[in-house]
């Protein structure tokens, strides 16, 4: 009897220990993996993003840059196209590039604290450290993390699992899933180097919006028509959704795509009540009206090409939509994708119903 006792006490006391190790073991993770991540002085790091959500499956090539304390530049390109955007925050603000485009738009923002994105990983860390119920299974060679998303699409993606190499104590993956956990976004990381700096001028965006067929040119003349200059210049200073839209549609540009299809929001919390096409110019522009609770407004037009790429300024922050970027306040959100702008206003969504309303658009019929 006296050995059954000493036996069950020894399994009862090894039970309590294997579980207090796996509950340090977590801990002690963490610290590593913030100290890591989020305490470098810099980094720069490559990926690759597939998005499974919305039609056919895309890809993108993704370059960081980051130097302590608040410097950035990302760079998105995808796949099979010569379609780039970069987002830049230096000492000046933070700006959006689209070469393509010829456009350049700059923000007083925050970001990337509000709008950060999984690719950015100290804010990786920060999802890990700020989660109560994050759980984590260790492998033989990696450790995996199942975590609350806390970015622009945290509603209609909640859940991610990041995936930890044990050696290196750095991110190989993260999934990004929806509510029922579909997977709806993965980024594989292919090279991260830790404590790389950059110097304050590498991150000026003139480094980043001069190409091939604009080195040593000067930037085109404004406009002729001084009355529609001074109707741009006051659209930029306008919060007002459409006005604020058209302004940036500047006067001169030209059409970039010719082909333009209309796009429908998938969301089931809001009925289509009307349809307007307008021309404009020799340039169509669509209007959709949704009503219910969550009432808002589409406007989608083919997207124009800037004469030069100077910045304009823009109010809200950056949003980055996986697909594209776009800029995002309490009340309007503005992307450009496929060769077409979208504009999408209401006083009923809050940022994250925005965001979901602009990765939900699709060519369809809502008939």
């Amino acid at each position: 009897m006296g050995n059954r006792i000493v036996k069950w006490l020894v399994l009862l006391c090894t039970i309590i220990l294997l579980s207090a190790c796996g509950a340090t073991s977590q801990e002690k993770v963490l610290k590593k993996v913030n100290g890591k991540w989020a305490e470098t002085n810099g980094y720069e790091l490559n990926a690759t993003m597939e998005i499974k959500s919305g039609g056919e499956p895309r890809k993108y090539d993704v370059t960081v840059w980051h130097t302590k304390p608040d410097f950035y530049r990302v760079e998105v390109v995808e796949s099979g196209k010569d379609v780039s955007q970069m987002i830049v925050r230096n000492a000046d603000g933070v700006f959006v590039v689209t070469p393509t485009l010829n456009k350049m738009y700059k923000f007083q923002s925050d970001w990337p604290k509000k709008n950060s994105q999984a690719y950015l990983i100290g804010a990786l860390a920060e999802d890990l450290a700020e989660d109560k119920n994050l759980v984590m299974k260790e492998e033989d060679k990696a450790y995996i993390f199942e975590a609350a998303t806390r970015n622009s699409y945290k509603n209609s993606m909640p859940h991610q699992v990041i995936t930890v190499d044990k050696k290196t104590m750095l991110p190989t993956s993260v999934v990004i899933m929806n509510d029922v956990k579909e997977e709806q976004i993965r980024i594989t990381f292919k090279n991260i180097k830790l404590g790389v700096q950059h110097a304050a001028k590498e991150y000026a965006v003139e480094q980043f919006t001069e190409t091939d067929e604009t080195k040593g040119e000067q930037a085109a003349p404004p406009a002729k028509d001084s009355k529609d200059s001074k109707e741009n210049k006051e659209s930029t200073d306008n919060n007002e959704g459409k006005d604020e839209k058209e302004g940036k549609e500047a006067v001169g540009a030209e059409v970039e795509y010719k082909e333009f299809q209309t796009h429908y929001p998938v969301v089931n919390w809001a009925k289509m009540v009307d349809e307007q096409v307008i021309q404009d110019g020799g340039m169509e522009r669509v209007i959709l009206t949704f009503e219910g609770e969550k009432a808002f407004t589409v406007m989608q037009q083919p997207a124009m090409k800037g004469n030069a790429m100077l910045p304009v300024s823009t109010p809200g922050d950056p949003v980055d939509l996986g697909f594209t970027i776009g800029a995002i306040t309490d009340t309007s959100i503005s992307w450009e994708n496929d060769g077409v702008a979208f504009f999408v206003a209401s006083s009923k969504l809050t940022r994250e119903e925005m965001v979901e309303v602009a990765a939900s658009m699709t060519i369809s019929s809502m008939k």
